[in-house]
């Protein structure tokens, strides 16, 4: 009989991204074990492809809110017969749904965040910094301690989509070299300055046969993008016109993306897209480095100039002195790692 697995991850767009190269790993080297993903259901796209993987929406402005939803969710969840749970989640909620199923006899095993490891690491100190233990490390020992060791060094990715009529009438058709840039982050330490970024843009931007898309989201976002496009013929504004099935696809055709340590550059790492990510008060050996992507694809700020980097994990710490660690990072820098990669 095969057994069935509950994964629950909520939380943010980058973190939910984060938990796909697992499970596809998952998937390949355990084909007869079927898993239900407890997530928000704007998410579901992500896990469309993985083989074995049913997705479950949670619903927290109705039925799942508060402790009495919880309740409502373990019952829910209970009916799809589990044995097991990986909560790579670990906050409050997911801790009330795992000790319910572990109070109904089921086995379960978390995902240790090494808070005290990522504290070290960002310690408001002059300090000589090693990499703390990746998130899919992490995640892949939550589902060892249920009996199932991953191997995630050989990792497979989805062929490019195929460019719906919808979506070419937005890109055009594929040709020359596709840059996607995501130049937005949930905190300001974490987002390149505006004025650098338009310098990287205007250069990359002048080579006819590079098309550019500049994805983000929200008015204020979508009105920093238009100035960012700048007329350009060849840079794009993908903000409001795409829903997230979509974006997937245009990022799928991309040869390369440009990103803060934020989602997008999660997304792309898991599509199999080459990401080059600029890091400010955080930093990749915090555990968040994209999937798979080698370490000098990560820009980080001279830490000679701001010694006490990193000075935070998520990037929602400010540091007097610090707000300008970004622009330690040169535009040349980022230009020409770009262009060496598209070569």
């Amino acid at each position: 009989m095969s057994q069935h697995i509950l994964v629950i991850r909520l939380s943010a767009m980058g973190d939910v991204a984060m938990t796909v190269p697992v499970l596809k790993a998952f998937s390949l080297q355990y084909p007869n074990v079927k898993i239900t993903v407890v997530s928000r259901p704007f998410f579901k796209p992500f896990f469309d492809d993985i083989e074995n993987v049913t997705f479950f929406a949670i619903d927290l402005k109705e039925r799942h809110k508060g402790f009495p939803g919880l309740l409502s969710l373990f019952s829910d969840l209970r009916k799809l017969n589990i044995d097991a749970v990986a909560d790579l989640h670990n906050v409050l909620r997911s801790k009330v749904v795992r000790a319910l199923f572990a109070l109904s006899g089921k086995k379960v095993a978390a995902t240790d965040k090494g808070r005290q490891d990522k504290k070290e690491l960002t310690k408001l100190v002059i300090k000589t910094i090693s990499p703390t233990k990746s998130m899919f490390a992490r995640h892949g020992e939550t589902f060892e301690k249920l009996g199932f060791p991953l191997d995630l060094s050989k990792p497979t990715f989805p062929e490019r989509a195929i460019l719906s009529e919808e979506i070419i009438a937005i890109t055009g058709k594929k040709e020359g070299s596709w840059i996607g840039i995501a130049p937005f982050a949930q905190y300001e330490s974490k987002v390149y300055p505006m004025d650098l970024m338009q310098e990287v843009i205007d250069e990359l931007a002048k080579n006819a046969s590079n098309k550019i898309f500049l994805f983000g989201g929200g008015n204020e976002e979508i009105k920093k993008l238009d100035q960012l496009k700048n007329n350009y013929e060849n840079v794009i504004v993908l903000a409001g016109k795409t829903n997230l099935k979509e974006e997937l696809a245009i990022i799928s055709n991309l040869n390369v993306m440009l990103s803060m340590d934020s989602g997008n550059a999660h997304i792309a790492a898991m599509l199999g897209v080459k990401v080059i990510t600029l890091w400010g008060a955080t930093h990749p050996f915090a555990g968040f480095k994209p999937f798979h992507q080698p370490d000098n694809f990560c820009i980080t700020s001279d830490r000679e100039q701001y010694p006490f980097l990193p000075t935070s994990v998520y990037g929602n710490k400010k540091v007097e002195g610090y707000e300008n660690a970004m622009r330690s990072i040169l535009p040349e820098t980022v230009i020409d790692k770009i262009k060496k990669e598209l070569n």
